[in-house]
């Protein structure tokens, strides 16, 4: 009996599902994959699969991250885990959660293996996702929010050169608001951004001024402890 019980610690799988934020025409959205295998054929899922025994969790992440959608050089991050007992349908599968937010114009994702359809979908277009994929996008999107209201991560999803407005509409639509516009620009007053000597071009409006994220400026305020921000 006890010999049985034992052994059952040795039948369960794990598998790493990649959750990759982005950011354009006033929308954060996710990548997506359409299945194009059994369960949930033809539904769109987080890319996601089972980790090799001999693997390490993040390199499987990358793996597998780079087997659906051919995207390399992705700086993957590790969030929550998920082990309901029937959360997959072909038996016990615990899965870790990885996020990354990236600028979507600078990477090209590709349909690949057995993901028969890569899209982004804006967070608030989401409809109903594989497995219980739609919990893990919800759990992490909660952790970009509370990322966004006190650090400056919404650099790593905006142009390099980009507008305060582009900005602004990043944070409305992260939390669902308007924003005024005087209270927005006083209350990113302590993130070290650089106005640069440019303005947008080929824009049917009056270009607008471009910024740039002071990376040197905010190592600098981190290792002083004069770094301050709370956008909520």
């Amino acid at each position: 009996m006890y010999k049985i019980e034992f052994d059952n610690f040795f039948t369960y799988s794990f598998s790493s599902d990649c959750v990759i934020f982005g950011f354009r025409d006033g929308e954060i959205s996710v990548l997506l994959i359409k299945r194009a295998m059994e369960p949930f054929k033809d539904q769109w899922a987080i890319p996601g699969d089972l980790i090799y025994p001999d693997e390490d969790l993040l390199d499987a992440s990358k793996r597998i991250l780079f087997e659906l959608t051919q995207l390399t050089d992705i700086d993957l991050h590790q969030a929550e885990t998920f082990g309901k007992p029937n959360r997959h349908p072909q038996g016990r599968v615990i899965t870790c959660a990885h996020f990354a937010l990236l600028r979507i114009d600078d990477f090209h994702a590709e349909a690949s293996s057995w993901a028969k359809e890569v899209a982004w979908i804006p967070i608030h277009k989401v409809t109903e996702l594989a497995f219980d994929h739609n919990v893990i996008l919800n759990s992490t999107y909660d952790l970009l929010k509370q990322k966004l209201a006190i650090e400056p991560v919404c650099f790593d999803m905006l142009p390099e050169k980009f507008t305060l407005s582009e900005m602004q509409s990043l944070y409305e639509y992260a939390f669902d608001t308007v924003m005024d516009k005087a209270n927005f620009r006083k209350k990113i007053k302590s993130i070290p951004i650089k106005k640069l000597s440019e303005k947008q071009q080929n824009v049917k409006h009056r270009p607008a001024q471009l910024f740039s994220f002071d990376q040197d400026k905010f190592k600098e305020m981190i290792e002083t402890d004069h770094y301050s921000f709370k956008m909520y």
